[in-house]
């Protein structure tokens, strides 16, 4: 008894010092000094603060999707342990080294280390067939190795169609095993439906996981394929052709990081082609974008000019996001790396860019991006301009909700399963004019505005023994899209 009054004299003295210093203490010092904590009479903990408090924030928009297209790349996803199988491989460990495209197990093993060591995510091509094959029937022969529906389109597909009220379209090069895993509930066009699979390596590690001297800083994957049909997009002009038909209210469309590998001619061409064919949706139908692993500034600067302006909303994560302002010089695009959870101002400074620069945050602008989806592992930001969607804190809350979710592989949160990795303080920008902000967990979506830009920031509950990381990104922006409503826009005289 006497030990729980001396601390809490203590405690006041020390807040009576801290305000005698510094009279404007931070409110959410205040703020988190009133929040209940865990004590010997289970008291909740902040993580169960911020799950119960996600409960009240996230509901449904008043105006919600019925019928979603999704495009267009799927495959079969083989999930292996990323060590396990180059040791099985034979390959010995060593240095690592990116590697723009792959063209022998050696590369494989060097690019494998050079992102394992950083703990953050990536795809890659893998030229040689013969060579792939054979690491891809060892991978599916690998004691635990397990098959899932994968390409951002499929993963994209059936996160939506667990929801009963929406109709969804996948279209892509689906193949037996790919018809046999996916939900139900999806329709999937005759033309879309061949005879083999493609087949994606996905090499996982855990958080703290050692190979020779690279020991990863946190749980993620690795992943390589020899996919010709995703490579080429050549489902696209199939699956722009099939909206007639359909006649959907939101699109989606993924997979344009898969032509990276097949040559600067080829992706060239396929640009403008792709360009010609998402100009070609109705202009009421709004398009999603989803990114993905990138390494061709080249290539990223011609989707940014090209593409990003004809399309509605984009999804990225936080590798995306600097390697974009890396290929387009925009703010910070010196940072090699963001070096751990990345800043918020830096990461809103960006974010403002692409909206300013390739979006319209400018009234009198002709491009039609209007939102930003972007997810890290410890908080997720929406940024959107002002006027054009609705319930964004539903939105972004719902995504971050979801990531802790799945990651833990279970139906709702489990408080003692996650930890609450996001800043308690951030700032709106890194330069100046900024604002301080800080993290009210009783209310855990943050919004702050720049100029025409609405940004709300939600943290994540991060998951302490993620089960499965592949596809994290695809449901976060599908559970964002649901929760989202595109607000209607007067037409111009």
């Amino acid at each position: 008894m006497w030990r729980k009054a001396a601390g809490a004299a203590l405690l006041a003295l020390a807040i009576g010092y801290f305000y005698h210093t510094n009279p404007e203490l931070p409110e959410q010092v205040l703020q988190y000094l009133s929040l209940p904590h865990p004590s010997t009479q289970g008291d909740p903990t902040l993580e169960q603060v911020i799950s119960t408090a996600w409960e009240t924030l996230i509901t449904a928009p008043a105006s919600q999707w019925g019928r979603v297209a999704v495009g267009v790349n799927a495959c079969v996803d083989v999930v292996v342990s990323g060590i396990g199988l180059l040791q099985a491989l034979a390959v010995d460990p060593g240095m690592g080294r990116d590697h723009e495209v792959l063209h022998s197990k050696e590369d494989l093993k060097e690019a494998f280390i050079h992102y394992m060591e950083r703990g953050t995510a990536a795809e890659r091509f893998f030229t040689d067939k013969e060579v792939f094959q054979r690491i891809a029937r060892a991978a599916a022969e690998y004691p635990g190795a397990q098959l899932y529906v994968g390409g951002n389109a499929a993963l994209i597909g059936q996160k939506l169609a667990t929801y009963p009220q929406l109709m969804v379209l996948l279209c892509g090069p689906v193949g037996p095993k790919l018809h046999e895993m996916l939900d139900e509930q999806i329709v999937v066009p005759p033309e879309s439906l061949q005879e083999t699979d493609e087949y994606h390596l996905i090499l996982e590690y855990k958080a703290g996981e050692q190979w020779g001297a690279t020991r990863a800083p946190q749980a993620n994957r690795f992943i390589f394929s020899h996919d010709v049909s995703n490579g080429e997009m050549r489902a696209l002009e199939m699956f722009v052709a099939s909206l007639d038909e359909f006649q959907p209210d939101l699109v989606v469309l993924s997979g344009l990081h898969m032509m990276e590998g097949q040559g600067r001619q080829m992706w060239e061409q396929r640009l403008k082609e792709a360009v010609a064919a998402i100009s070609d949706v109705r202009n009421a139908v709004p398009v999603h974008l989803e990114l993905a692993s990138m390494t061709d500034k080249d290539y990223m600067n011609s989707i940014m000019q090209e593409v990003m302006p004809i399309v509605t909303s984009i999804g990225l994560n936080e590798q995306e996001l600097l390697f974009l302002s890396q290929a387009g010089t925009g703010p910070h695009a010196e940072l090699a790396s963001w070096g751990g959870i990345p800043d918020v101002g830096r990461v809103s400074d960006i974010l403002l860019w692409v909206l300013e620069q390739h979006g319209r945050s400018d009234p009198e602008s002709e491009a039609d991006l209007t939102r930003i989806h972007f997810h890290t592992l410890a908080y997720h930001v929406l940024a959107t301009v002002d006027g054009h969607w609705a319930n964004q804190v539903a939105a972004v809350a719902a995504g971050a909700r979801v990531a802790s979710i799945q990651a833990c592989g279970l139906q709702s949160i489990d408080a003692s399963k996650v930890v609450l990795r996001a800043p308690l303080e951030f700032h709106s920008s890194h330069g100046e004019p900024r604002e301080k902000l800080s993290l009210n967990p009783t209310e855990p979506v943050t919004v702050w505005h720049r100029g025409n830009v609405t940004f709300h920031l939600a943290p994540v509950l991060v998951c302490k023994q993620p089960l499965r990381t592949v596809g994290l990104g695809d449901a976060i922006s599908a559970e964002g899209l649901v929760y989202s409503e595109l607000r209607p826009q007067l037409p111009f005289l």
